[in-house]
């Protein structure tokens, strides 16, 4: 229950404007950051094309931190194909690679093609194309960025996902509206998942990145609810007396971990989605919660105060062991697992400030990724390359996001009133 209390506490102070509007502010990048050009795509319709493609993926590559983008005022020639460009013209502006193409509008969609060069080798790495449906210019964006992002640096681009958070809306003294909000990774094109006066808590992508899970309190308690964000459907899972909360999905979709204190203090259980049956995965007086997966499903990493102060711990599901992974600092929680198992995201306090760490489950080292204070709620990118998580700044609660190895920052404020709970959703079909 003090985990639930601080949470709720934390959005007494949230300010007050009705929607979150996130911008993005870049803190800090790699040292010696790749060179690309991005010339304007051609456009092959009428009049001008409602998004400019290729300023979208300028700061879609810029915002990794790991590119430095040519400016267009200092370009020499604008090709659009192979035969149009002279490698020449870029190398003498430094240019590592150079990104050309086109945009065909269709009777129902929108058609990019493109060329990426390796300029000092003087060769074409990549061509393809990506369609988005009607006049969706940004999709198209994302798809190529995610193409040029992999090509360059051997990581799965991860531009095309989305991610969800809550923000809460004063209305007069004492009472706020609360939203569900999901958004482009840039934090564009932000929509309305739920929208009310009770607090919503804990949101969660299921795999299929069609489907979330977030705790309401709509029913005078927290309760689980599953909501179908194709078809706005929603379903409640819980609404047992006492804590409900801390959904985490399975890697299969199958199953939901989950908090609950109906049996006494909380523990962590394990839901069947098709059947509703629940399995009691942790017995102990003391507060198991925050649930994550281990990528095989085989395993719940999990937060404990049973040793005095809240560490994590892990439970094997078919055997029931339990064994403390995290000794080193005052506190450990809200771990999330990093996709290829080799560690967890959690939320760390030595002896000062609560700080985003990576802890490596082989070896134990904690490696303190975040300089901000009051850090929580990590959610990790598809690929492994990046984190968000929520934070302050000026007293004001903003979204912020850090490499997994600490050397990319940035920034995510809203324009107007404070944000939470991020989430980011899996790759999207």
């Amino acid at each position: 229950m003090r985990v639930l209390l601080i949470t709720l506490l934390s959005f007494v102070a949230m300010a007050q404007q009705a929607y979150a509007q996130l911008t993005i502010e870049i803190t800090q990048g790699v040292d010696n950051p790749i060179s690309i050009a991005i010339v304007p795509f051609d456009w092959k319709g009428s009049g001008l094309p409602k998004e400019d493609v290729s300023k979208i993926i300028d700061a879609d590559l810029f915002r990794t931190g790991q590119f430095s983008i040519v400016s267009r005022d200092d370009m020499l020639s604008s090709p659009h194909q192979q035969s149009e460009v002279y490698y020449r013209d870029w190398r003498a502006l430094g240019v590592d690679y150079l990104l050309v193409g086109r945009l065909l509008p269709g009777s129902n969609n929108i058609l990019a093609q493109f060329e990426l060069f390796d300029v000092y080798a003087e060769k074409r790495v990549l061509t393809g194309s990506e369609t988005g449906v009607g006049s969706d210019f940004r999709t198209v964006a994302h798809a190529v960025s995610d193409r040029v992002y992999e090509q360059i640096t051997g990581i799965r681009g991860a531009f095309s996902t989305r991610i969800m958070y809550v923000s809460a809306v004063k209305q007069g003294n004492d009472n706020f509206r609360y939203r569900l909000l999901q958004a482009d990774v840039d934090g564009a094109r932000e929509t309305i998942i739920l929208e009310q006066e009770q607090p919503i808590l804990s949101p969660v992508w299921a795999p299929d990145g069609e489907t979330v899970a977030y705790v309401s309190f709509e029913t005078s308690r927290p309760a689980i609810f599953m909501h179908n964000l194709r078809t706005g459907k929603r379903d409640q899972l819980t609404n047992f007396q006492g804590l409900n909360g801390a959904p985490a999905w399975s890697p299969d979709g199958k199953q939901l971990a989950l908090v609950l204190s109906k049996d006494g203090s909380p523990d962590i259980y394990v839901m069947d989605i098709a059947t509703r049956q629940l399995k009691r995965v942790t017995r102990h007086f003391a507060i198991d919660t925050e649930p994550s997966w281990m990528p095989d499903g085989k395993s719940i990493i999990y937060t404990s105060d049973r040793g005095g102060r809240p560490q994590i711990y892990q439970v094997t599901l078919a055997t029931g062991y339990e064994e403390r992974l995290t000794f080193e600092g005052r506190y450990n929680a809200r771990a999330r697992v990093i996709p290829d198992g080799s560690g967890i995201i959690l939320v760390h306090q030595g002896e000062g400030d609560y700080h985003i760490a990576r802890f490596d489950i082989q070896t134990g080292n904690m490696q303190v990724l975040t300089e901000t204070s009051l850090d929580e709620s990590p959610s990790i990118s598809p690929n492994g390359a990046m984190l968000l998580y929520a934070t302050k700044e000026r007293s004001k609660g903003i979204l912020a996001a850090v490499s997994l190895d600490g050397g990319v920052k940035f920034k995510l404020p809203s324009k107007f009133g404070d944000v939470r709970e991020p989430s980011w959703s899996p790759y999207l079909k």
